[in-house]
Formats: C-alpha cells, structure tokens, sequence
C-alpha cells in the first residue's frame, strides 16, 4: 500500500479489554508489514508509546476520551484514511473504516450504564451510516450488527481476532499465581474470566460450583476485581476463588495448568478467551451460542448458557476422562491457527486502499443445527392443515426434529398421520389448551418450539432465520416474522395464491423491530425460557390475545420479543371454522381486562385494544363485510361491558355465550383483527 493513512490510537490510553488487544495486535502487525509505511498512529497526549517499528505516534491534543476523538482526532486527521478499531470514530468524518466488535449495546443493553448506551445509541448509528466500511470480527456480530444498525450483512468486512499473542506469553514470568495456586488444595481446576457484565453469564458457574465441589473440582475466577458477586452468593461456595486480574503471564500459568476454561457467556461478538485457551493448550467449555460456535470450530465442548446441567456434565467428562482431554486440546490447537492477526492486518490495509474491497470470506465450518419443534393446532380443517403441512415440510431449508399436529379429533389431522416426522396429538379443545398438549409432549433437548396457524403459508427460510436469531441473540426468547399478506379482515387467500405470494415476495429487506409482542399465526419460542409457563387456558376457544399473554408472561422473566422481517408468510384467512362473532366480541372485551389484571397487558394497551374494536363493531354494524359478524360482535362487547360493570370477569364465560357457530365445521381459531 503506496498512500499513508492515520490509525485512531485512543485504545493506548484505554484500559485493557479485549477490544483493546484487538487493536493492539491488529496495529502491531501492520506496524510489522511494509504497508505501515509513512503512516501514522494519532494519540492523546497521555498515550504510552508502544515502540512501533515502521509506524509513527503522535501523541498530543488537550482533550481526552470521547471529547479527544470526537472534536481534536479529526482535526489532526484532515485527509487522509482514518482507521478505528474500538467501536467508535468522529462522527464528522466520512472516510473511515470502523470496527465495531459487536451490537452488545442492543443484544444486551443491561449489562452497560445508561450514559455508555445513550452514547452507543447516538454515535453507532452514524457511524454505520457515514464510514467508508463498517468490518467486525464474527460472522454472527456481522449478522448481529446489520440486524440493529443501518447496514448491510452483505457489505460488513470480517476480520476476526489472531492467536499468536497467547504464544508469546511466559508462564515462567507469572508472578501472583503461583503463590496462589499453592495456597489451596491442589486440585483440578475450571478456569473462568470473571467481570461484572451481565452478559458474561458468570453466575451459571456460581450456580453450579457446589456440584463441582461434589466432583472435586475447583473453580477459579480470574479478572474482574473481588465485586463481581455479592458477599450472599460466596457463602457455601468453598471452591470458588477469586483471583482478580491478572498479568498475561499469570492467565498463561493458569490456562496450561487448568481442567478446562469455561465461557458461559449469553453473547459475544468473538470470545478472544476461548482461542487463547486453545493456542495455550487448554480444553474449552463455551456457550452454543452467538459467535461461540463460530469461533470454537468443533473444538470445544458446547453447552446451552441456560441448562447448568450439560456444563456439569462437560466437567464431569474432561475429568474422568484424559482421552477426550487430549482430543479437544489436538483439535484447540489446529482450530486456532484458522485465526492469525497478520491475516487480518491484511485484510485492514486492502480496506485502507480501497473500502470496498472484497475480501476473502471467513467462513466458518458449519454449527449443529438447534433442535426444534413446530406445533400446528387445528380443528375441523383437515384440507387446509394438510397443505399447509405438506408445503411446510417440502420448502423448509431447516427441517425440524419433529412437526406436531394438535387437535381434538385425529380426523381433524387429515392423512398428515402418514408422513414421517409428524405426530398426531389429541387433546382438549381450544387453541390454549391444544398449544399446551403440545408443549407438554415436546422431546427432551428441544431447544425452540415454533406455532403456526393451519392457515399461514411460510417463507422455505422462515425456521433457518428463527434458528440463526436464537443462537445469535440469546436474550431473545420470542420471536415471530413479518406477515407479507393477510386476509384475516377479508374474504380469505386460497392457499395456491398464498403460496404464489410467499414466492412473489423474494427477500425481504432486514428490519428488526423490538419490542414486538409475537403475532400467534408465526410464532417461535426458546424453550429453556418457557420453563412451567403454559398458555392461559381461561382464554377459551379462539384464544384471542393468548400470544401476547404468554409471550409477556415470559418477557417479565427478562426475555426479548422481537419481530425479523425475513422470516415471513402469508396468513390465508381461512374462514371455515371459526366461532360465532358474538362470542369473539365477548372476548375481544373480557380478556384485554383479564390481562390487565395479571400484569400481561398495560392499561393503555388494554384500553386502546377495547376502543378499536369496540368501535370498529360499531360503526360497521350498519354496513358489515358478509364475511365478518360485526352485529354479533357489538353484541358480545356489550355482554362484556355489563359483565365487567358487575364484577365478571370470567374469560371463559366466552365458551358458553350463543347457541351455535356461524359456519358448518365447529371451529376455535381467530386471529387478531
């Protein structure tokens, strides 16, 4: 590379994290390859000079922090390239290459003060918008980022963190540890990073330290400072020692003496840990999800963040067995050399050359798909479930572990009975209580269970993009997708057309919207997260408002909802099947006060839900659809009124209001409308 260019040096003022030995060994191979020449690393004045070899500092300014980069960085600047590599960059300066190393602001916004996220919020945004290339370190930050900043997956350069600095470290140079480690009984020990961010999950390894002890296994927690718990939490935690941070050389002492280093982490834009236990040697314990896969490459053990269960197991296996000790310390070693700061530094200077080079794609090798369940509950439609099904299993480009039809009769099945990989349940009516014959049928180790109407046409991509959010996002425990046509107001889709549409539809522009309560015709949960929280069977029949019920239900716990429009369908509308709209008004009504009552729905929503439709029974009473019951509705609001005014608030009494149906086949399913 001919034409100079500046480096944003503020990380050698910063504290070090892993963001900042990213840039450290990112700018230090480039200080030792022939493109760093005339090229210059811009400072505060209180940066410590590294000794760069080829590269120049300039340290100087008045200010400091964000005020230094933000006013005095691109001043000093003036033309030329500008590359940050920790996340932010002067906002005023368009010709640049930022890396931000995740959207953990967005994914795990709990675990950071609220001054660091207005600033998150306000600054990423531009940035992503006004730089010349946005680059990242994992496929699934790429995915993560593009799916909560304005830019595309398509045009995120990858360039992932390096091995070789773990190499260099001297376990013959610690100097705190070992003095340590004598003073407790020697014993295997789980190695863990300790810090105080939510996110990093380190409280699973305080769940599950008394099992350890059983086990004889210690746990030490390096890094972090002794507050990361509080004094409760260490009581009958014997096993548990807190090293607090820790020179290179001491963590090098700790990873080639350790069991294994656990990486419960719930969300990661990397995980720089798990390769540096690799490069030293040592057995890896991570989280399945988020970058974690990506970056262990099938050489570690993966455990679910959620079930303390499978980490006790892992722990359990390292120490019972050296074969497989050996075995994951082989693979760890090959696996890191896939990662090389002198590869990446590479990649940095063909963006500094031209922004919009291609680069050579970082692909990792591919992660266990997740294990899920797809539950249809129907009644009295067997022709409309049997091609939906039908068309569901043929398209699909991740096909579920099982598909379950839930009804009342097996006849309301059709011949589905007959395709592999599908099972017929029968249960008690109503769309509550056939979710939950289903959720209680659900095989040991489902990881996500998705609902869909017997009536919705989905994308072939629909599962894959809910499977890819799951494992990316760990704090989101609902998720439902964009709706491209829905005739639930009109006469009805015939399902040929459905598909036409779905297939019309192409790819969907990226446009994730949180929070969002899921729609109950396309919907998908985590399973770890549904725990004992059953769908409210009060909410009789139709079920209405039963999605947002269980979904809030599992909100509270501290879950994300969210919407992705690139998981999407169609909702035909069908309207055979469905309840007398005297009872649909009864509960439009009943159950957003019922909800209100159990905390599931706000008094502004609820009042607002009762107003629309209240009203819109109303008013259309004169000059109804012919395929919507609105005089019978206006009625069941009314019953609901008067019921409310004397202290009724039964949701089920909807079961029992007017005598028959308004259509041949005794129907439970309608959706919102």
């Amino acid at each position: 590379m001919s034409a100079s260019f500046a480096i944003n040096g503020r990380f050698l003022t910063q504290t070090m994290t892993g963001v900042q030995r990213y840039a450290r060994n990112i700018v230090g191979a480039i200080d030792s390859s022939k493109g760093a020449h005339q090229s210059v690393v811009l400072a505060p004045t209180d940066a410590k000079d590294p000794g760069f070899a080829r590269l120049r500092l300039d340290a100087g300014g008045a200010l400091t922090g964000h005020a230094w980069e933000q006013v005095e960085l691109p001043a000093r600047v003036a033309a030329e390239r500008l590359l940050n590599l920790c996340n932010t960059a002067p906002a005023i300066k368009s010709d640049q290459i930022v890396c931000i190393h995740d959207a953990n602001i967005f994914a795990a916004p709990g675990s950071y003060s609220f001054m660091f996220r207005a600033l998150y919020h306000s600054l990423q945004p531009l940035l992503a918008r006004r730089s010349a290339r946005i680059a990242t370190v994992s496929q699934a930050a790429a995915r993560q980022i593009a799916r909560h900043l304005p830019v595309s997956l398509a045009s995120i350069a990858i360039l992932p963190n390096g091995h070789e600095h773990a190499l260099a470290w001297a376990p013959e140079r610690a100097t705190s540890v070992p003095g340590q480690l004598a003073l407790r009984e020697p014993r295997p020990y789980v190695l863990a990073l300790g810090s105080r961010a939510r996110h990093k999950n380190v409280s699973l390894l305080m769940d599950i330290a008394p099992d350890l002890e059983k086990l004889g296994v210690d746990i030490i927690m390096a890094g972090g400072g002794d507050g990361i718990f509080a004094p409760e939490l260490l009581q009958d935690r014997s096993n548990v020692y807190l090293y607090g941070r820790v020179s290179d050389d001491d963590l090098a002492y700790l990873l080639d003496r350790a069991l294994c280093l656990a990486f419960p982490s719930l969300t990661e834009g990397f995980g720089l840990p798990i390769l540096e236990a690799m490069a030293r040697g040592c057995p890896v314990v991570s989280s399945d999800c988020a970058s974690m896969p990506e970056v262990c490459g099938g050489a570690a053990l993966l455990a679910s963040p959620f079930d303390p269960h499978q980490w006790i197991g892992h722990v359990r296996a390292l120490l019972q067995s050296k074969q497989l000790r050996d075995d994951l310390v082989g693979r760890g070693a090959q696996n890191a050399r896939r990662f090389s700061w002198a590869q990446s530094a590479e990649g940095y200077l063909d963006l500094l050359q031209q922004p919009c080079a291609t680069l050579p794609v970082h692909a990792p090798p591919p992660s266990p798909a997740p294990k899920i369940a797809v539950v249809f509950a129907t009644r009295g439609r067997p022709d409309v479930v049997a091609a939906t099904v039908r068309h569901f299993l043929k398209t699909q480009s991740l096909r579920p572990d099982t598909v379950i039809i839930s009804c009342v009769d097996p006849a309301d099945a059709g011949d589905l009975a007959s395709l592999a990989g599908v099972t017929i349940l029968s249960g008690p009516p109503g769309l509550a209580a056939q979710r939950n014959t289903a959720l209680a049928s659900l095989k040991p180790g489902t990881e996500i269970v998705a609902f869909f109407d017997d009536d919705f046409v989905a994308d072939a991509n629909w599962l894959a993009e809910a499977a890819l959010v799951f494992r990316d996002e760990s704090q989101v425990v609902g998720f439902t997708g964009h709706v491209v046509a829905d005739d639930i107001k009109g006469p009805g889709i015939a399902f040929d057309e459905a598909v036409r549409l779905v297939a019309a539809a192409g790819e969907q522009k990226g446009e994730w919207t949180e929070p969002y309560s899921p729609y109950g015709c396309n919907m998908a949960f985590r399973v770890a997260a549904i725990g004992d929280v059953r769908f409210d069977e009060r909410l009789v029949l139709y079920g209405w408002l039963e999605d947002r019920d269980f979904a809030a239900a599992l909100a509270r716990q501290g879950g994300r909802l969210i919407r992705w429009s690139q998981a999407f369908g169609v909702h035909m509308g069908v309207k055979s099947g469905r309840v007398s709209g005297e009872r649909l008004g009864y509960s439009q009504v009943i159950n957003p006060i019922y909800m209100m009552g159990k905390g599931t729905m706000s008094l502004i929503n609820a009042a607002d839900h009762i107003f629309r439709n209240t009203a819109t029974n109303f008013v259309r009473t004169f000059w109804s659809e012919p395929f919507i019951d609105r005089r019978g509705r206006a009625k069941g609001n009314l019953l609901a009124l008067v019921d409310i005014l004397r202290g009724r608030l039964e949701p089920e009494r909807a079961a029992a209001i007017g005598s028959r149906p308004t259509t041949k086949n005794p129907g439970w399913r309608q959706q919102k409308q």
